[in-house]
């Protein structure tokens, strides 16, 4: 069964300096360690359960799912749903037609030398992005999550993802499949949108299709593909504003 939102990908080209961006930010920004592929991130915990994932490479990686997206620039490329049945929901996304793998082991040495173990369902081509890939723990959830959930900023949790897609009908069906409910209709005026809502656990997922040329999603479409095109975040000030994309590294966040 999905639980929700385990964690958003943002990716960038130096780690260290967005660290210190975020932490500028007012997030309280924790090494997570290295990949055995060839990333490296850190971790922004939340208090909701799920968690922001800065990531970046100690070397050339070609063959990482993440590695293409950075060359068209740094930005919110992907996005991880906890399940405590991975091989069930990774078997209804691949019966809705989601080009998604069966369930692979994956690691990270934290900083401290212990090592993280879990499994993941990855979601691949075109796919990517789009539908979600999927996680469970090998080793403790909480030795994977940095256990520091206060920020500066008062950011308390993910109120919702936004995703640009160019079609909206397969995504009814796909996660429709997952979650056992179909989506809810609704337009986004502010994008010149149709959108289709769905509530994943406590976070909420808009799939915005653009209906007019006015809409900012022509040019994200064009530039990036079907793809996360924002996050919005909840804040115990309860202060509406976006972050500085330049702080940020290109993720579009936004705080309510």
């Amino acid at each position: 069964m999905i639980q929700g939102i385990d964690h958003l990908v943002i990716v960038v080209n130096d780690l260290d300096q967005a660290a210190r961006d975020y932490r500028q930010l007012g997030f309280t920004v924790v090494p997570g360690g290295q990949h055995p592929v060839g990333s490296h991130n850190v971790l922004i915990s939340l208090q909701d359960g799920s968690y922001l994932e800065i990531i970046a490479f100690y070397r050339e990686a070609i063959d990482h799912r993440w590695w293409d997206p950075l060359q068209k620039g740094e930005r919110l490329v992907d996005f991880c749903l906890q399940t405590d049945d991975l091989r069930g929901d990774t078997g209804k996304l691949q019966n809705a037609g989601v080009a998604i793998n069966n369930p692979v082991p994956w690691s990270r040495k934290r900083p401290d030398g212990f090592e993280l173990k879990w499994l993941l369902s990855l979601a691949t081509g075109s796919h990517r992005g789009v539908a979600p890939f999927l996680i469970e723990d090998v080793t403790p959830r909480g030795e994977r999550i940095p256990q520091e959930f206060a920020h500066a900023n008062g950011i308390v949790g993910i109120d919702k993802l936004v995703i640009a897609v160019g079609e909206p009908s397969q995504i009814d069906k796909w996660y429709g499949a997952l979650l056992g409910v179909q989506g809810e209709r609704f337009i986004d005026a502010a994008l010149a949108a149709d959108g289709l809502r769905f509530q994943v656990g406590p976070h909420r997922f808009e799939f915005v299709t653009p209906r007019d040329a006015a809409s900012p999603l022509i040019h994200w479409l064009r530039e990036y593909g079907p793809s996360p095109y924002a996050a919005v975040l909840k804040s115990a000030n309860g202060a509406g504003a976006m972050l500085d994309l330049q702080l940020t590294h290109g993720a579009q966040l936004l705080i309510q």
